[in-house]
């Protein structure tokens, strides 16, 4: 593999259970040359291309970084959203990890508008004078409206510019993020299970996207990939 990029091997996919992909009749068919076979009405996915094409996107990532490139991570499953965060709050990238707002990309200055938005609540809340001039309900009211746009936003808060790549955690349902992606041409690398549509993502790589392990091992090799390029400058 190429230097810097964190090495890996077809064993740490396999006990990371990312050959694992959904049952057979959810399959997409456009998945079919990723599908090593079926097993107890599994599809399986065949690691040696998960291997190849992972390394792949990390040579990618690994580029996107050494250019000074921003990555914006997405990946809105509850179960995996404090793993998003804390890999990526490490590497300093950034991250979707709530839910994501249409146009969040190919409507950024409206995104902006909010980030500023939040900005202005925190001032209240955090001010003497803010506590002088609202009432106790007032304030009440305010801080709900700083929680919702804190957990849509505080991954993308430090965000001054469009991304230069996305890494998509599930591709099926974070299709919205890949489809603006695609308009404004920003590359995406995806995780894609066999329910997936490959064609939509720049780097798609096979592999399962349920399981927490899978997640754990896609978001350190990723951060990984991030930090070395950092530390290289």
């Amino acid at each position: 593999m190429q230097t810097g990029v964190p090495d890996f091997s077809v064993k740490d996919l396999f006990d990371a259970g990312v050959h694992l992909g959904h049952s057979i009749s959810r399959w997409n068919p456009k998945m079919e040359s990723y599908i090593y076979g079926i097993k107890g009405g599994t599809h399986i996915i065949d690691l040696r291309k998960s291997y190849f094409l992972l390394s792949r996107a990390l040579r990618a990532v690994k580029e996107v970084a050494n250019k000074g490139g921003k990555v914006l991570f997405v990946g809105t499953k509850q179960s995996s959203r404090q793993v998003i965060e804390e890999y990526v709050k490490l590497c300093g990238h950034h991250y979707v990890n709530y839910r994501w707002l249409g146009g969040t990309l190919t409507n950024w200055r409206t995104i902006l508008r909010s980030i500023r938005k939040l900005d202005n609540l925190d001032k209240i809340l955090l001010s003497e004078k803010g506590f002088q001039t609202y009432t106790k309900k007032e304030l009440l009211k305010v801080e709900k409206k700083r929680e919702k746009l804190q957990l849509s936003l505080s991954g993308i808060r430090d965000m001054k510019r469009l991304p230069n790549l996305l890494i998509v955690l599930d591709s099926v349902k974070d299709s919205i993020a890949i489809s603006e992606a695609n308009k404004l041409k920003i590359p995406v690398v995806a995780i894609s299970d066999t329910n997936s549509d490959p064609d939509k993502v720049d780097y798609p790589v096979p592999g399962n996207d349920d399981s927490l392990r899978s997640i754990k091992l896609y978001l350190e090799l990723f951060s990984r990939a991030l930090l070395t390029a950092s530390e290289e400058e």
